[in-house]
């Protein structure tokens, strides 16, 4: 839905200068192989040699550091609010991510989306995995006959252990071999639903 990759890489890098982990240089495309995983196996990825206590301080250091950049972006995404409109009409359209605490809200904010969007949830606010934060949503909203869409495998793999269809985004960061449905431009989803 909305490439940051940049401005998070620019903020963990940041963050682990401040907090003196040694680490390679975090960059865009170091992250694009990284989403889609819990935020602690990235921390695991990144920082290797860090103790546990350290990883979790840049997590939450580089959470704190994104958000101040991201919130600083004008970014807007014409595309992806009048696609969320158009699916709320018929829809329940909630949000679950790996993402840190704050960042879904942040997207929701800057593309206008927050009176579309029924619920969200991420590892950041549970530090539990992303099929078990899309059952908590199922769950918590009486939800049925839903689909997870996502772009790698890790979202595959998320929907699955939450028992629903996956629906492959194929213009996104990942490579999926198996899923229910393919959309290779994200207003495919309008038709196939």
């Amino acid at each position: 839905l909305w490439d940051s990759t940049g401005e998070v890489a620019k903020a963990w890098n940041l963050a682990v200068k401040e907090l003196g982990i040694e680490c390679e240089e975090i960059t865009s495309d170091t992250l694009k192989r990284e989403f889609g995983k819990p935020m602690n196996v990235i921390a695991d990825h990144l920082f290797p040699s860090a103790s546990a206590a350290e990883k979790e301080r840049a997590l939450e250091k580089s959470n704190q550091e994104y958000i101040k950049l991201l919130e600083e972006e004008k970014k807007h995404t014409a595309i992806i609010e009048k696609l969320t409109q158009e699916l709320a009409k018929t829809h329940k359209v909630c949000v679950v991510s790996n993402c840190q605490s704050g960042y879904i809200e942040l997207f929701l904010e800057k593309n206008q989306l927050e009176q579309y969007v029924l619920d969200t949830e991420c590892y950041g606010d549970t530090k539990k995995s992303k099929g078990e934060n899309i059952r908590l949503v199922i769950e918590r909203n009486h939800l049925q006959n839903c689909v997870y869409v996502g772009d790698t495998k890790g979202d595959c793999e998320a929907a699955k252990a939450a028992g629903i269809p996956f629906i492959f985004a194929a213009y996104g960061f990942g490579n999926v071999e198996t899923f229910d449905k393919e959309i290779r431009d994200v207003r495919e989803l309008l038709e196939i639903l």
